[in-house]
């Protein structure tokens, strides 16, 4: 693996989920909730835990010494949204930093405890969260995958990417829920540059993990020339079967996170989530240390990541292209 950077591991240690009130605990420490839309355990939670604690510690916080981090999983599940933020309200941090999934449930279930978020790859003004992105105003703040331009630039340049690689794709099968907002806005953007690269578009649904058989399947019925995994939490929870379907599927297949790339997918292009993580830890403490929410403002992405898999390339008779190459920020060889 090439890498022009990467992120250091913190060691993680394991904390006790206790109640406490008002937002401190044993010893007077603060308390920070973080919740996240991956499962417990999985090397996804472990990377944006350290990313997490690392933006913290640039404030000046450590762990057991100026704050206790409690932490809930939402497992890629909107069913558990409800009662895991319930949850963590419970337990009364001083802060919530939510990554993706549960923003919405938990302000409107605890609209006194400020919010940051990240992973968030919509509008915030648009979704009602915040006045503007200079002057959020209210309890939430944070930061948003997408720079200016929006969901549709990054497919554009996602896919362009994916063209130099498999020029010949005609039929582009995507795989995902469809009522993720996240999808829902992959799905509009590649849908509005469909014509000027010249491919169909269809979508295979998927409600749980157990669909993704028949998602696969069904694509290849259809003689998809390629598969586009949508970034959603879904997807992202159960990427080690995604890549199972992937693989013998035997077809192109292109993504967002840099993750998919490392995994297995042919490429993936996207903001760096580890990025935006470190940030929710610096305005986490800066809130700590007494600023408003409201006047921290929308951070939007500024680093991205083209992940090339070698492999997977050669594993389906794809040269890559010698300028594309120069361009990634990984090569998996």
């Amino acid at each position: 693996m090439r890498r022009r950077d990467f992120v250091g591991v913190v060691t993680i240690a394991t904390i006790g989920l206790v109640p406490a009130a008002a937002g401190q605990t044993k010893g007077n420490l603060p308390t920070i909730g973080l919740l996240l839309p991956m499962k417990e355990g999985t090397e996804l939670a472990r990377l944006r835990q350290a990313a997490f604690r690392a933006g913290l510690a640039a404030e000046g916080f450590v762990d057991g010494s100026n704050y206790s981090l409690v932490m809930r999983f939402l497992e890629g599940d909107f069913s558990r949204v409800e009662p895991v933020v319930r949850e963590l309200g419970l337990l009364k941090p001083r802060v919530a930093a939510i990554g993706a999934m549960g923003i919405s449930a938990f302000h409107q279930q605890y609209p006194e405890t400020p919010v940051v978020f990240t992973g968030v790859a919509a509008d915030p003004i648009a979704l009602g969260w915040v006045q503007s992105y200079v002057h959020p105003g209210g309890m939430l703040t944070g930061n948003v995958m997408n720079a200016v331009g929006g969901e549709e630039t990054m497919a554009q340049k996602r896919l362009e990417f994916f063209k130099e690689l498999v020029p010949d794709a005609s039929k582009i099968g995507i795989v995902g829920s469809g009522t993720n907002p996240l999808l829902i806005k992959e799905k509009e953007a590649l849908q509005k540059i469909a014509g000027r690269f010249g491919f169909e578009l269809l979508h295979y649904n998927i409600t749980s993990a157990d669909d993704l058989e028949s998602a696969f399947a069904a694509g290849l019925r259809d003689n998809v020339s390629a598969f586009y995994i949508s970034g959603e939490p879904l997807m992202f929870s159960n990427l080690s079967r995604v890549i199972t379907f992937v693989t013998s599927s035997r077809k192109p297949t292109y993504g967002p996170y840099p993750e998919w790339g490392r995994a297995g997918l042919l490429m993936s292009y996207a903001q760096d989530p580890l990025e935006g993580y470190r940030n929710a830890g610096v305005y986490t403490a800066k809130i700590l240390k007494g600023a408003k929410p409201g006047d921290l403002p929308i951070q939007q992405a500024s680093k991205f990541i083209l992940v090339i898999n070698q492999r997977a390339a050669r594993s389906l008779a794809i040269v890559i292209p010698p300028s594309l190459l120069a361009l990634a920020d990984e090569v998996i060889d």
